[in-house]
């Protein structure tokens, strides 16, 4: 593994988009190589993927709606089943979607589903759709402009960059999205996005027994997960793009929002991310709550992707995530917090310790961790922390939304986001093996 060299410069260095010391041209050993082409469990989990997305793109179980988060983390998968046509419709529905704003919602619905408690925006699209936003979370901009990018580096259509919608091409509604992030979501204090207070990269706020509409008793406050999602989203909207000035802008931007995060959420002397900074309101939580002692799994995998940290960061942080999994008992990396929340700070009763997001294993984020190391050259590392999570689909037969820290299964059953990334991650194991 290299040693540090990053220096002052390294947000410069991010403008392009390269990582001056990875060790992503490292090769994998011969012997680690030969493990995994022996490893049954690649190939059956591979198939297992390909098998569940083939009828649809919905979530998962109990999911009636195409969420703009998920299908993000599995279109490449689709495409690859599917070939491109119903990915790119469910794209291009997303931006009918979009509001004058800017703003994309979370997911879409068949009309003649029952509503599920919140507010739908309608449509006049044939089969007719419903919208919605969970509007305490700030990701569904950035998560639609990283499924674009993905689309285009899959089926190599650049052409669906021109398609209009209402008069509007994709690419400058994908314009719009960023535009209403930065003129909607940007705190000027701080030069960072925001959203209601959240559990990592959760989206249900602690005043509320749903939790998922901003509203007078939110708390906004900034986190780490927003912000890389939006410095990924910014970096793959520059390298779809000819406008020099829209280029040099949304750099720039980037660059400004990569130095607010390290200035402002990167805990030095812990090593890690701070849970929140809050604004107006302050913190939902007891004055006496230590919020910092808490480690953010899932937005530290985001901002590894987003470049915010040097190989040495990333190799401690590996560190400290395996260190907490071993210390709560949970299944693999995919663990989102550590410790959780304790009981009672949220009103919602699915986020009491070690549930959903306060503490449930997410293979939905935790395989992005996997490709991440991969990216670093970190194999050993990736295939230590694939397997288990290749082990748990294995004995359940499948794909679930998340895990408990005695490795039952959870949530929706058929989850396409977990099997988007453990596919996408066997992929990359695939590239490295020539």
């Amino acid at each position: 593994m290299n040693v540090k060299c990053w220096t002052i410069l390294i947000f410069s260095v991010m403008l392009l988009y390269t990582v001056a010391c990875t060790s992503t041209d490292a090769k994998i050993s011969r012997e680690l190589r030969e493990t995994i082409q022996a490893d049954a469990r690649f190939e059956q989990v591979e198939e297992m993927a390909e098998k569940l997305v083939e009828d649809g793109l919905t979530a998962g179980d109990g999911y009636g709606e195409v969420w703009i988060r998920d299908l993000n983390s599995f279109i490449e998968l689709s495409i690859a089943v599917n070939g491109k046509e119903r990915p790119g419709d469910a794209l291009l529905t997303f931006f009918r979607f979009q509001g004058t704003d800017g703003n994309i919602p979370d997911g879409y619905i068949p009309v003649e589903s029952g509503s599920i408690g919140y507010q739908y925006i309608f449509s006049d699209l044939e089969p007719a759709y419903k919208a919605h936003k969970n509007t305490v979370e700030t990701d569904q901009e950035s998560s639609l402009i990283q499924a674009i990018y993905k689309y285009i580096e899959a089926t190599d259509d650049r052409d669906f960059l021109q398609r209009k919608i209402n008069g509007k091409t994709v690419e400058v509604r994908m314009k719009d999205a960023l535009r209403y992030l930065v003129e909607y979501r940007m705190n000027e204090q701080y030069g960072l996005l925001w959203g209601a207070t959240t559990v990592d990269w959760g989206d249900v706020q602690p005043e509320h027994s749903w939790g998922v509409e901003l509203d007078s008793l939110s708390h906004p406050a900034i986190d780490v997960y927003d912000n890389a999602m939006f410095v990924i989203a910014i970096r793959h909207y520059i390298s779809l793009i000819d406008d020099k000035a829209e280029k040099t802008y949304w750099s720039d931007v980037a660059k400004q929002v990569s130095q607010k995060v390290r200035q402002h959420l990167w805990d030095e002397k812990n090593q890690k991310y701070i849970p929140h900074i809050y604004l107006d309101k302050g913190s939902p939580f007891p004055a006496d709550f230590d919020e910092n002692s808490i480690y953010y799994h899932g937005g530290t995998f985001m901002a590894i992707e987003a470049g915010f940290l040097t190989e040495d960061e990333v190799v401690a942080s590996y560190q400290r995530m395996k260190q907490n999994v071993a210390e709560s008992g949970a299944p693999t990396i995919g663990l989102t917090v550590y410790p959780p929340y304790p009981n009672g700070l949220f009103l919602n009763p699915g986020l009491e310790e070690y549930g959903y997001q306060n503490g449930g294993d997410w293979t939905w984020f935790g395989g992005r961790m996997v490709q991440q190391l991969i990216h670093h050259g970190m194999y050993e590392e990736a295939y230590e922390s694939i397997t288990p999570m290749l082990d748990l689909v294995i004995k359940h037969n499948g794909f679930y939304e998340w895990w408990t820290r005695q490795g039952e299964p959870a949530g929706s059953g058929s989850f396409r986001g977990a099997a988007g990334v453990l596919w996408k991650s066997i992929q990359m194991f695939k590239e490295k093996m020539d």
